[in-house]
């Protein structure tokens, strides 16, 4: 299972037991978004080739309100 943090600066990630960190920068480069519209889902699949997705997207504006 993988488990995201968000910030106003990025994500903590931990995947399969390793911590790292996904600078905001990073992950609008990846999915050419403004950092606050992209989605939780958006981020996992820069983690994870193949995720498991449940639920609905959220915004990360959304998230840190």
């Amino acid at each position: 299972m993988t488990a995201l943090s968000f910030d106003e600066t990025g994500v903590d990630v931990v995947y399969e037991g390793t911590e790292f960190r996904l600078e905001k920068s990073l992950i609008e480069e990846a999915v050419e978004k403004s950092y606050p519209d992209v989605t939780d889902h958006e981020v996992l699949k820069i983690v994870e080739e193949n995720p498991s997705l449940s639920g609905e997207p959220r915004r990360i504006g959304d998230i840190l309100q």
